[in-house]
């Protein structure tokens, strides 16, 4: 029979990471509540979202169909295993994304740089708490 020391018990899931890992997984944290947040705003369809996209151009029917390709994406990230994939992934998404707002002639800071932003963020983030990705992009 095994037993659970009270150390082990009591052990957190931060204990001997590195200040980059961290902060590389709060800022995952707070990317990954932002996306969160959009895909549920493309399954529930608050008329805001509705009148977002008909001005970008799409029709209403495609609203959950852009929300299941981000999900996919989201889910890819936030599984360890897959997260390079998934950063990929998103990075292609939020380029769709800078796209049409471009097209739409959204406004330049606050509409169509948002994806850059975003994508930004995320690559950040893994950076942070994947050393052996900045190993391979970088070199370091």
């Amino acid at each position: 029979m095994a037993t659970v020391t009270e150390s082990s018990a009591t052990a957190k899931p931060w204990e001997g990471r590195s200040k980059s890992w961290i902060a590389g997984m709060v800022l995952t944290v707070l990317i990954w509540a932002f996306l969160v947040f959009d895909v549920v705003g493309k399954f529930t369809k608050p008329q805001a979202v509705i009148d977002g996209t008909l001005k970008l151009g799409f029709q209403e029917k495609h609203i959950v169909v852009i929300g299941l390709v981000l999900l996919v994406g989201v889910i890819l990230w936030t599984v360890p295993r897959t997260a390079v994939i998934g950063a990929i992934y998103l990075t292609g998404y939020l380029g769709g994304a800078v796209a049409i707002n471009l097209r739409a002639e959204q406004p330049i800071a606050g509409y169509v740089l948002s994806g850059v932003y975003v994508g930004v963020l995320i690559w950040i983030a893994m950076f942070l708490r994947r050393p052996e990705l900045r190993r391979v992009v970088l070199g370091a």
